[in-house]
């Protein structure tokens, strides 16, 4: 594990020219993803699959050599683990069952783990096919943002039925949130046994809260996540994505205790500086300029190793890369970074 450069990051080097693997890096703008994704059938069917969740995850690896592979799986197997009765529609995105305060008490962590067996069996495959200099990462979703998806029963722009159920039913937002941390928290003991190296809890939703919401539905269940899965599995390295957070991260690395901060496109380079100074960050380049690719991808790029390059970092976008990113623009990302990173 020692050569895996994502974990000499994790444990605090700084290197030059850091790591860089990209959220969302096995999707829909690679082409050898949508073949597979023909084969699988529907999208969970392929989440579930553990030979084809295995390929597609292997796909950007063989393409661009990056430095870490992120399971592909979805934030949405835990609720639909739950019986939450989820589906995924082209087009449309993920809907599924609207959960209530009757709903919250019902909830049982029966077989969720058992459910969830499939994803494990890719992790351990994962491990066993990708090179060896290469980190592994698991995943899941934070607790407000699952939680958003369980309360409307699909995405929303501001998600706005889970605040109003947080100001109104403030007990069983509570309840639901620490449930569902203790259940991530299962699920990501589970992927580090199976062969993950780190682990990362995407919080895509902590961007519409407020700063006491954020303190109560977002640091405080991701806190009770990493307290639980490092009190089992102690040395688990975790990174945590809180996207839209803006200044509310200046203490959430510290509250949470993750070992990584991962910073959207948002974050000004001087804050993710100041961030920096505390540990590793992660990020932090505008999936649009992997789209628009030229001068726009360069000096982006140029930007965050001028400022960030000097400390731990490990190179990734602000958030997932998009359908419509040509792959040779990733090639040219990787290419930049590496020849750049080794002259900072």
């Amino acid at each position: 594990m020692s050569e895996r450069s994502v974990m000499k990051v994790l444990n605090g080097e700084a290197l030059s020219p850091p790591p860089i693997w990209l959220m969302r890096q096995a999707g829909r703008y690679l082409p050898e993803y949508r073949e597979t994704r023909k084969v699988a059938g529907n999208f969970l069917d392929l989440c579930y699959n553990p030979e084809l969740a295995t390929e597609v995850t292997l796909q950007p690896i063989r393409r661009f050599d990056l430095d870490a592979a992120i399971l592909f799986s979805d934030i949405l197997v835990i609720p639909d683990a739950l019986k939450r009765n989820v589906t995924f529609t082209e087009g449309r995105g993920p809907a599924m069952d609207p959960i209530d305060v009757a709903g919250i008490s019902s909830l049982k962590r029966d077989d969720v783990l058992a459910h969830l067996r499939p994803v494990f069996e890719a992790v351990n495959r994962l491990r066993r096919e990708l090179p060896s200099k290469t980190t592994l990462l698991g995943f899941c979703g934070a607790p407000w943002t699952v939680a958003t998806y369980m309360i409307a029963g699909h995405g929303t722009p501001d998600q706005a039925p889970a605040r109003l159920f947080g100001y109104q039913e403030p007990e069983a937002m509570e309840k639901l949130l620490a449930f569902l941390a203790e259940v991530s928290a299962d699920y990501l003991v589970e992927q580090l046994d199976a062969g993950a190296d780190a682990v990362q809890i995407f919080d895509s939703w902590a961007g519409v809260l407020g700063e006491a919401e954020f303190e109560a539905f977002a640091i405080k269940p991701v806190a009770r996540i990493i307290k639980s899965v490092r009190a089992r599995r102690p040395g688990a390295k975790i990174i945590a994505f809180a996207k839209g957070a803006g200044i509310l991260l200046k203490d959430y690395r510290q509250k949470t205790s993750a070992d990584a901060i991962g910073l959207d496109w948002s974050v000004p380079l001087s804050f993710a500086q100041d961030l920096q100074k505390d540990g590793p960050v992660q990020g932090n380049l505008d999936p649009m300029r992997m789209v628009a690719g030229g001068k726009a991808l360069e000096e982006g790029i140029d930007a965050i190793l001028d400022k960030l390059g000097q400390g731990p970092l490990i190179f990734n976008l602000g958030h997932g890369i998009t359908p419509q990113a040509d792959p040779e623009n990733v090639a040219r990302l990787v290419a930049r970074v590496r020849a750049r990173g080794a002259t900072v």
